[in-house]
C-alpha cells in the first residue's frame, strides 16, 4: 500500500518515537508499504518551526535527508494537486493538512493522520 505520512506522524517517527500511535508503528515498519512524504509537510515544518511551535521544532534539511535516507520518497505538490483542495468541503481550514488529502486522493495513496478533524473527510484517510 502507497502511505502518505501527514507531517505530525512523520516528525514523531523522526523525532519522538514513542509518540508514534502503535498503528501506526505497525504500517511503516510493514515491509509490503511503501512509505511517501510530501514536499508540503517539510515547508509546513520549516513555517511552523520559525515561527517558534514547539510542536515543530525540527531542522527540516536534517529531516528530509533523514527521511529519504531511511527509504521515504518525496511527493512534490502539482498543479492537480492545488485544484484538487478546491473540491474539497471546509470541513479542516488548515491548507497544509488539506494539501496532503489531495495529493493523497490524485496520487492514489492513503493519507495516514492522527488528527481527528482531517479524519473527518471521506476518502483515502487511515486515522491511527
Amino acid at each position: 500500500m502507497k502511505l502518505l505520512l501527514d507531517t505530525h506522524v512523520l516528525l514523531w517517527a523522526a523525532l519522538q518515537p514513542k509518540r508514534l500511535p502503535k498503528k501506526a508503528r505497525d504500517l511503516i515498519e510493514a515491509p509490503a508499504n511503501s512509505l511517501f512524504f510530501s514536499a508540503a509537510s517539510i515547508w509546513e515544518a520549516g513555517i511552523k518551526s520559525a515561527l517558534g511551535r514547539p510542536d515543530f521544532v525540527v531542522d527540516v534539511r536534517q529531516w528530509r535527508l533523514g527521511l529519504l535516507e531511511n527509504d521515504y520518497e518525496e511527493l512534490p505538490v502539482n498543479s492537480l494537486h492545488a485544484v484538487t483542495v478546491i473540491s474539497l468541503p471546509p470541513v479542516h481550514r488548515d491548507p497544509f493538512d488539506r494539501i496532503l488529502l489531495a495529493q493523497a486522493m490524485t496520487e492514489d495513496m492513503t493519507l495516514v493522520t492522527a488528527d481527528d478533524m482531517l479524519a473527518e473527510y471521506s476518502g483515502p484517510i487511515l486515522k491511527v
